[in-house]
């Protein structure tokens, strides 16, 4: 068991932190040894995901290179797809509900950095969640910043930064990513 420092808690909570801290260091360290080992190939794949994410659900398919920084504060549900060359960046929770698509490159991002220099230059991060609704199809390339979530049910277009909240049963995309409209009852039968 990780033990969880002081500079940790503050991460979590999304206080200022010193990324140094050597049990934040130490944690990194774990979770880069197992993604590098599933990035090998390596036959236990999925247990080593087991091992990785803070939860999943029991179909879970993610495509190698897959790359975060802790993998504790990953949360998936049921029937997640995440395709080659996803980048989590896990200092805060990343929770992400069930039958969601990430295509090829997608970046989630919850880490970000003072705009103020001395505080930047002397290492303090905070942390913001991310959190993703049910069916939720995010398109290759694209870019997820602290703090945002996306509803139930919408689209990102590919290669979109999402700089604030997407509303649930729409199509967004650009940079920044904004609704292009809300999605039709056909494209939302089922649900």
């Amino acid at each position: 068991m990780m033990i969880k420092s002081a500079e940790w808690q503050k991460m979590l909570a999304g206080d200022p932190y010193n990324a140094a801290d050597p049990a934040l260091v130490a944690a990194r360290r774990r979770c880069r040894q197992i993604y590098q080992t599933f990035n090998s190939g390596h036959p236990e794949g999925d247990a080593l995901l087991e091992e990785l994410l803070g939860s999943r659900g029991q179909h879970c398919n993610i495509h190698a290179p897959f790359f975060c920084d802790y993998g504790c504060h990953i949360h998936v549900g049921e029937n997640f797809y995440a395709n080659v060359g996803c980048i989590l960046i896990d200092v805060c929770e990343i929770r992400i509900g069930q039958n969601v698509l990430l295509g090829p490159n997608v970046q989630i991002y919850t880490a970000g950095h003072p705009i103020a220099v001395a505080p930047r230059i002397a290492g303090e991060e905070f942390g913001k969640p991310v959190q993703i609704g049910d069916n939720v199809w995010i398109g290759g390339g694209s870019i997820l910043c602290p703090g945002v979530s996306v509803g139930d049910h919408s689209v990102i277009g590919a290669g979109s930064v999402v700089t604030r909240d997407i509303p649930a049963g729409v199509i967004a995309v650009g940079n920044p990513c904004r609704v292009l409209r809300a999605m039709t009852d056909e494209e939302l039968a089922g649900v």
